[in-house]
């Protein structure tokens, strides 16, 4: 860890009369380090690096004109506060680390950055198991990845089952079968469940398995040509027919991939292109010469920034927490190569070389991502425009000051009073903030009250948000009619929050859509929009999001109370610990709400176990 030094600057709200620019740089150091600015109310604006902190701020105080991204910065900036690092590298870390917790409204922020699927083997087990993964990587065993997507996930792990006829049962399932199950009779397991093959050869089978699903499809082939020639020599014809096909299967797999020059090499391209101040990262995942998948991201940018910073940006945060291949091409120039380099090196374990002079099938692949970050960046950037039509409309028709920056829309899910979940989504000017929606269990309400459940939803969302002095939402929307509007009003009265506007949307006639009726607190009666209002369409768009993350929260919450419980799940944790816990801490929600140290304190559960409990929980 970096030796790290805090220095908290207050700055007044009239900076020329309470702020002393040449007091305040005469107290910085010139060694590297991180720099946030933060406004009146304490809130991060920007963070920045720099191998010069004296010099670097002092940049921002000087005579010279800035361009308006930055004026505009300085003129919100009320305190500035530094924190110390040892090397260059641990700055980019850590700058990396904060825009990642924080989101500054002043740096380009790769919104779109949820974790990638993984495939999970645990090598550890005596008959491994192959399963898909998404998340943290806690468990022992191999992770093989990071995938495009769930469906190439999937698609590797039926391909490896059809070769190697390994297992991806559950081990609660695996335990305690008595005889083969469906798998086995389809030839895609060789059901070690009840011991029909040997610990040597499933485990050969896994080790295969294993190198397929890294691309190392040579090293598989020479293995199984050894296999079929020795089982042959043993006069085993059977085993080594079933070994040529095998054989047989992988050599048509390969034929049917498209390899780069026949280049066996692991490298990641990234090109971005802008449309209509709408930016889009392009990335192919090149595995052993071949493309594996691609992905498009839309980073949250500020006017005025240029393309390499954007570039630079997305490098930096998209490889800070999974790491980087050895080598990533690039669509252009990337600033601070070295550093880079150094930083993505030291994060990811081994040495990474940024390049973007290639020739050859390198500068194919480069053209093929920058085609496709072209063509995403046009297509966001009609979808904006759409949008952005859209929120003056919804601003005009709700009577609004401006058009809302910040949309939020509760909608309550149950069946009969059963399990009911709250979901919140938002929508931002560029669309749908998935990573910000929240879902809530109802604790308190009554079985189906949904007045009651929409105000603990607002009651828990906006006390947290309060509390915390987080963004509030320009306009609070509410799935129901004028009972949840009142409902959802003197929530936000209780909490001094009054003045946000807010409308309740409710299905008209015959529910269909376009006869929607909009409740406003001072409107005796509903706006009704029609079919062809622009207002509505958006409207409607973000109930039915709202309705749809609902809705799944609820059906998971209904099926977990009815099937089993989460603690069933949790490896090492058998039915006797189990009762202990709930005994313990008298139900499941005792148990949610343990810390680890808490966990830990009963017979039976070490540090390890304890560990795993709460991260099954979380």
């Amino acid at each position: 860890m970096p030796d790290s030094t805090l220095i908290s600057v207050p700055m007044g709200a009239d900076k020329t009369e309470d702020f002393k620019p040449g007091k305040f740089l005469e107290s910085l150091t010139r060694s590297c380090g991180v720099y946030r600015m933060l406004d009146g109310r304490g809130a991060i604006l920007y963070v920045g690096k720099a191998k010069n902190l004296r010099r670097r701020v002092a940049s921002y105080f000087g005579s010279r004109s800035h361009q308006p991204r930055i004026q505009k910065l300085m003129n919100r900036t009320r305190r500035v506060e530094v924190t110390v690092t040892e090397t260059e590298q641990e700055a980019l870390l850590l700058e990396c680390n904060l825009i990642k917790r924080h989101k500054p409204r002043f740096n380009v922020y790769l919104r779109d950055d949820k974790s990638y699927p993984y495939i999970y083997a645990t090598t550890r087990d005596t008959f491994p198991r192959f399963a898909f993964h998404r998340g943290a990587r806690r468990g022992k065993g191999r992770y093989l990845g990071p995938y495009s997507n769930a469906a190439a996930v999937r698609s590797a792990l039926g391909q490896a089952q059809k070769l190697f006829r390994i297992r991806l049962c559950e081990d609660s399932y695996f335990r305690y079968r008595e005889r083969p199950c469906l798998q086995y009779q389809l030839d895609r397991c060789t059901a070690p469940c009840v011991g029909l093959v040997s610990e040597e050869e499933y485990s050969a089978d896994a080790s295969q398995a294993l190198l397929f699903l890294e691309g190392k499809n040579e090293a598989v082939l020479e293995d199984l040509l050894g296999r079929m020639e020795r089982a042959a020599a043993d006069l085993d014809y059977e085993r080594a027919a079933l070994l040529r096909d095998r054989v047989a299967a992988l050599q048509r797999i390969q034929a049917s991939q498209s390899v780069a020059g026949g280049a066996a090499r692991d490298l990641d391209v990234v090109a971005v292109a802008e449309s209509g101040g709408v930016f889009c990262v392009a990335v192919l995942w090149i595995r052993r010469g071949t493309l594996t998948g691609s992905r498009l991201f839309f980073p949250r940018v500020v006017p005025g920034v240029e393309s390499d910073e954007v570039l630079g940006a997305f490098i930096s945060q998209h490889y800070f927490e999974r790491g980087a291949p050895r080598e990533v091409i690039t669509g252009g120039p990337v600033s601070r190569r070295e550093l880079l380099e150094g930083a993505l090196g030291m994060q990811s374990g081994h040495r990474v070389a940024v390049r973007w002079v290639v020739r050859g099938w390198r500068r194919r692949w480069v053209e093929l991502a920058r085609r496709n970050a072209e063509a995403g960046a046009l297509q966001q950037a009609a979808g904006a425009r759409g949008l952005a039509s859209q929120l003056k409309a919804l601003a005009r028709e709700l009577r609004l000051m401006r058009p809302p920056e910040r949309i939020e829309c509760f909608d309550i899910s149950h069946t009969g009073g059963e399990s009911p979940v709250a979901s919140c989504v938002v929508f931002s000017p560029e669309g749908a903030s998935r990573s910000e929606y929240r879902r809530f269990n109802i604790r308190d309400a009554e079985s189906g009250d949904d007045y009651g459940a929409i105000a603990e939803a607002v009651r828990r969302r906006y006390g947290r948000l309060v509390r915390e002095e987080a963004p509030l939402p320009e306009l609070l929307l509410i799935d129901g009619g004028r009972g949840q509007l009142n409902a959802a009003r003197a929530e936000l009265e209780a909490l001094g929050l009054s003045s946000m506007p807010v409308a309740a949307v409710a299905k008209g006639f015959g529910r269909r859509e376009g006869r929607e009726r909009i409740y406003m607190p001072d409107l005796a009666r509903p706006l009704i929009p029609g079919s062809g209002s622009a207002a509505l369409k958006l409207i409607a768009r973000i109930r039915d999001e709202a309705h749809r993350f609902a809705l799944e929260g609820h059906r998971r919450r209904r099926h977990g109370a009815r099937k089993s419980s989460v603690l069933e799940e949790v490896p090492g944790l058998g039915p006797k610990r189990r009762r202990q816990l709930l005994r313990h801490f008298g139900g499941l929600r005792g148990v949610e709400a343990a810390p680890v140290e808490d966990l830990r304190k009963l017979p039976g559960i070490g540090p390890e176990l304890a560990q795993r409990i709460y991260g099954a929980l979380h």
